[in-house]
């Protein structure tokens, strides 16, 4: 039986590991420093578990590692895996700036490595119909398009001390830039951007030391102007795309589970997401496609190639905030 090592025993990491065990037909470990919590994990879930992740791959031996620790120590626990031969699954982003993404691009070519950073959300049903909607110009050629996120941070996890988290903390890799999905999902439906530009700063009286609202437009290669607005403080959880083409437009929120579509001429079209949908769905499906490419030496959906393209377009958002100015890449 293979097994797969989890770096990190937060959330997204137990979310993993649970889902690895529900899957079945992998032995899973999973590598978390903080002693008390390791004992909880051991406790609840029963599997191997480690403190010391270069200890864990000599004792455990890995065919793969999910990297599921704050993003400032992604890509050195990632380098070491691909060292030991290992397959990787990156949670998003992929590091917490550029530096070493090019050497770690090319080990794991050399090595022949399987890569893939997280991008649950490609897995959604609904993303899954805009993609194929915007892919074959349902709504014509796409000219502009906006998408937002928000929601109050110490709501994320309100069983722990927001504080302490790493998006609260610069030094861990934080701040509302670098949650980066929504840079990732924009990118993966209108493709690459040429010139950026955002304002991003802490508005709030949040007990963070990173930014906590951003405003970014973005210039695509193909014509089509973009916004993404990301914040931390949005009382009331919001996610939501829209798209506005030639002939029509594509819009989706997380709240009313549905994407319209609404073209010149035509009787506006809803696709619904099932009532009773599960948000764990997405991450299995993600899990289970990643698995998929490692047994047949497959690319995956978001190979640490373009989990790298994301980080250097959130670090041109981070130069352009910076020193006020459009950043071309």
């Amino acid at each position: 039986m293979s097994k797969i090592l989890i770096v990190g025993g937060g959330s997204i990491g137990k979310r993993h590991l649970r889902n690895i065990l529900l899957l079945g037909g992998y032995e899973p470990g999973i590598v978390e420093i903080q002693s008390e919590r390791a004992v909880a994990l051991r406790e609840e879930f029963k599997c191997s578990v480690f403190t010391n992740f270069p200890q864990a791959l000599t004792d455990f031996f890995p065919e793969i590692v999910f990297v599921c620790s704050p993003s400032i120590y992604h890509l050195d626990q990632a380098k070491l895996a691909v060292q030991h031969g290992c397959h990787i699954f990156i949670e998003k982003p992929l590091s917490h700036n550029t530096q070493g993404l090019k050497e770690l691009i090319s080990l794991a070519k050399e090595k022949n490595i399987v890569t893939m950073v997280g991008s649950n959300w490609k897995f959604y049903p609904l993303f899954k119909i805009m993609k194929e909607l915007l892919d074959t110009g349902a709504i014509g050629r796409v000219l502009s398009a906006r998408c937002q996120f928000g929601q109050y941070l110490p709501d994320w996890h309100p069983w722990e001390d927001y504080r302490r988290g790493y998006s609260a903390n610069r030094k861990l890799g934080g701040g509302v830039l670098l949650d980066s999905h929504e840079f990732d999902y924009l990118t993966w439906f209108l493709g690459p951007v040429k010139k950026i530009v955002t304002f991003a700063g802490k508005t709030s009286n949040l007990e963070i030391d990173v930014e906590d609202v951003s405003e970014t437009i973005l210039a695509f290669v193909s014509g089509a102007i973009g916004e993404i607005h990301l914040d931390y403080v949005q009382r009331f959880y919001q996610r939501n795309y829209e798209f506005f083409g030639e002939t029509g437009t594509i819009t989706w929120d997380v709240n009313h589970k549905k994407v319209l579509v609404k073209r010149v001429g035509d009787e506006p079209q809803e696709h619904l997401l099932e009532s009773d949908y599960d948000f764990n769905t997405m991450y299995l499906e993600e899990l289970k496609h990643f698995l998929l490419a490692v047994q047949n030496k497959l690319p995956t959906i978001t190979p640490i190639e373009k989990g790298g393209g994301i980080v250097t377009l959130i670090e041109a958002a981070k130069i352009s905030a910076a020193e006020s100015r459009v950043v071309e890449l």
